[in-house]
């Protein structure tokens, strides 16, 4: 497997469709642990620009949440609670936790999925509850390629405001 300098993993250049899949959905999350890299719990909890609250904590309990609710509870029809409950899905901080705590969490999280996911074909499905459906238009039947791609959306869109949270905290940037 290639990487980049700083550790994360490309995706690999022609695979089929579940290793692609799963190639960019870890670059994604390789990218999410290096904004948080050697930071402490003070500036995981500095916001990106007023009046918003987002912060990198956030983020990281996000898609912690995201990635339990999309493959726990939707396609795997596990009966597992939120993580901090929905809404606003993560985003708001769990004073009661580290930053490391934190982070621990979300990798069991990623390493459950992984186990879930592990030789699943991508045209199996899970059922949506009500709460998902706003995302989907109202169905209630989703492929597990729909979820992936799906994952690696959130991912690429919460990694743009790491990007920036990161910046603001000590001006490191990059992709």
């Amino acid at each position: 497997m290639t990487t980049l300098p700083d550790g994360r993993r490309i995706p690999p250049l022609t695979a089929d469709e579940p290793a692609m899949l799963a190639g960019w959905l870890d670059l994604h999350r390789d990218t999410l642990a290096v904004k948080c890299a050697g930071l402490d719990d003070e500036q995981t909890l500095r916001a990106c620009v007023k009046p918003s609250a987002l912060s990198l904590f956030g983020l990281v309990q996000h898609l912690a949440e995201v990635e339990r609710n999309w493959i726990q509870r939707v396609f795997a029809g596990r009966d597992v609670p939120l993580l901090y409950g929905m809404p606003p899905g993560g985003f708001a901080v769990d004073g009661s936790r580290t930053f490391a705590e934190v982070l621990a969490v979300w990798e069991r999280e990623v390493a459950v999925s992984r186990e879930i996911c592990a030789g699943r074909d991508l045209d199996e499905t899970g059922r949506l509850g009500p709460e998902q459906r706003v995302v989907t238009g109202g169905e209630a039947v989703v492929s597990l390629r729909w979820i992936l791609v799906h994952l690696i959306e959130e991912y690429a869109r919460h990694n743009g405001h790491a990007d920036l949270i990161r910046e603001r905290i000590d001006g490191v940037t990059g992709t």
